[in-house]
């Protein structure tokens, strides 16, 4: 019987479990990762605007939908989706906690939803104002 094989395993697995607790982060964390990349992208950046994330957020920008299309005006109410009308849980971090909390989702709907609002990736500038607006909600 061959034990020690099976504990490596065993280890090896709940390392890569414990590794997937340890990626999560917060709103905050990802402000500061949208942060450093705009100071890389934009010469002479100046910080994030709630101001210009909201009206961001509900505005159209040559393209069908605005970020509220599906989302809501008020983005800590649960919206629904304009071509599927599935459900969409609420988008500010302080009406759902698992919003901004994996990098790889953050990532995922930030790429999908700027191609669909925009018709390209959104800047890290927009990023974070857009962050900037959801997390000044319900404060």
């Amino acid at each position: 019987m061959r034990v020690f094989p099976m504990l490596q395993a065993v280890t090896a697995a709940i390392a890569l479990f414990v590794a997937g607790f340890a990626r999560a982060e917060t709103p905050a964390d990802f402000l500061r990762t949208f942060e450093a990349e705009a100071k890389q992208d934009t010469a002479g950046f100046a910080g994030f605007s709630a101001q210009r994330g909201e009206a961001f957020f509900k505005s159209t920008h040559g393209r069908e939908w605005s970020c509220a299309a599906c989302h809501t005006q008020n983005p800590m109410a649960t919206g629904q989706h304009a071509k599927t009308n599935k459900p969409i849980a609420p988008l500010a971090p302080a009406a759902n906690a698992e919003r901004f909390a994996k990098p790889d989702k953050v990532e995922k709907w930030f790429k999908r939803n700027c191609n669909d609002v925009l018709g390209r990736a959104c800047t890290p500038q927009e990023k974070g104002d857009v962050l900037s607006y959801l997390m000044s909600l319900g404060k």
